[in-house]
């Protein structure tokens, strides 16, 4: 293996000053600043006195510039700026790749969450937008895949990083951002927040049609296949939160995602709303359209996803349902029409929807109870007060609405009306996502 080889040669010529400058800076070898907790404080005039003493002995060796660049690297990780001011005085490459990771030192500072380092090497020429010769991740990117570098975020931000620059896949930090983001150990909301109010594109798509709401979609599909109820509801918070920024910044809940109809937002939490409840209310009081806004009806319909999901629930193959739950379903789908007819208040017939004439089961009558109910209201015009709420809440978008109409001249009641979302709130049981598996 020559190659192996000659690389393991290239790094034992510099290692030597590399190990002398970390000693001298009072360094080992260890990955991480944890390791040095431990360690005695040490007098920053006398090991930088110490470390010029250093270079100026080694300055006229042939390994000095590697030497010094790799030490520029490790102290970059650790984030001791006095010594990088140093190496950097003395000529150390800010371009210099790690031999192992390829990341420079800039690269690495983010990494480690190191902002002073991240000011200080941008000032002296890193470039803001490098990316890793690997998986071409700006210096952005990276920070934007974990909450614990977001003052790095605001560093490079404030540093003229380009928020809406793509990698070779096209995507922007914010899709990263999203795409790190677990909703269990990773939780990059206020990441997505940063990049949002920086102007970061919410229509942003790679060329494989991978978009914030994309993964949104996914991390909610992979909430109803948690393996407690405890992690389904910690993801279903996320979600929540990570859609609210969303849809503050103009995303469009309800379109598609692609021609051939992958699931928008709003689809994707209709198809099991008794399950994802707090995602669904929430998109359709902000306003999100209760069929396909890219397709129609013919696509999709609210209607037809709530009483084929009722279906599902309350006529199973195996038999009739427990009482109490197809109780609570029917209720909960109420629940839904209602916020669903608070921005829409007639809404569209879902084509061939027809009631079930087969049972006499709780379940079944209650279905047809239900169908009877919205077949009888959308046969109705609405009541001119439903028109006009819905009027006066399109005409004060953007979301959210709160303050805005709490701010007009009206009465308290009549804020209410306006704004049910204030009032109405949902039962402790359907505040949380549950998986599909969980019982009542």
């Amino acid at each position: 293996m020559p190659f192996l080889h000659g690389f393991r040669r290239i790094v034992f010529e510099y290692q030597p000053l590399v190990d002398a400058i970390l000693v001298t800076v009072g360094l080992e070898e260890a990955p991480s600043s944890d390791e040095q907790k431990g360690a005695q404080p040490v007098d920053q005039d006398t090991v930088c006195s110490s470390l010029v003493d250093l270079l100026e002995r080694e300055s006229k060796s042939s390994v000095f510039e590697a030497g010094i660049s790799y030490a520029l690297f490790k102290v970059a990780e650790r984030g001791l700026v006095y010594a990088a001011e140093i190496l950097l005085r003395y000529g150390a490459n800010l371009n210099f790749e790690d031999p192992v990771s390829y990341y420079n030192s800039l690269h690495i500072a983010v990494l480690r969450g190191r902002p002073s380092m991240v000011r200080l090497l941008v000032a002296h020429g890193a470039d803001v937008q490098k990316r890793d010769r690997i998986h071409e991740s700006s210096p952005l990117d990276l920070a934007s895949e974990d909450s614990d570098r977001l003052a790095c975020m605001h560093a490079l931000l404030d540093l003229g990083a380009d928020v809406n620059a793509q990698d070779k896949l096209g995507k922007t930090a914010l899709l990263h951002a999203l795409a790190s983001s677990d909703g269990l150990t990773v939780h990059n909301t206020e990441n997505i927040q940063l990049l949002l109010q920086r102007g970061a594109d919410v229509n942003a798509t790679t060329e494989a049609g991978e978009s914030a709401v994309s993964s949104l979609v996914f991390l909610i599909k992979e909430s109803l296949e948690a393996g407690s109820r405890e992690d389904a509801a910690r993801m279903g918070r996320f979600c929540v939160r990570a859609c609210e920024l969303l849809l503050a910044h103009g995303t469009d809940a309800s379109r598609c995602l692609v021609e051939d109809g992958e699931p928008s937002l709003t689809q994707a939490s209709l198809e099991h709303f008794d399950r994802l409840l707090p995602l669904a209310t929430l998109l359709l009081h902000r306003g999100a359209a209760f069929v396909c806004s890219r397709h129609g009806a013919a696509c999709w319909s609210g209607q037809a996803l709530l009483f084929r999901r009722l279906r599902r629930v309350l006529q199973p193959r195996g038999g009739a349902v427990d009482e109490s739950r197809a109780s609570e379903i029917l209720e909960q789908a109420e629940f839904v029409l209602e916020a669903a007819r608070v921005n829409h208040p007639s809404l569209p017939r879902a084509p061939g929807l027809e009631p079930p004439l087969l049972g006499d089961d709780p379940g079944t009558r209650g279905l047809r109870e239900l169908h009877r109910r919205v077949a009888e209201q959308d046969a109705s015009p609405p009541a001119l007060r439903c028109l006009c709420r819905a009027l006066l809440r399109r005409h004060l978008q953007p979301w959210p609405l709160g303050d805005k109409i709490k701010a007009l001249p009206l009465p308290d009641r009549l804020k209410d009306f306006l704004l049910p979302e204030s009032t109405v709130s949902l039962k402790p049981s359907w505040e949380s996502f549950r998986p599909l598996h969980a019982t009542q």
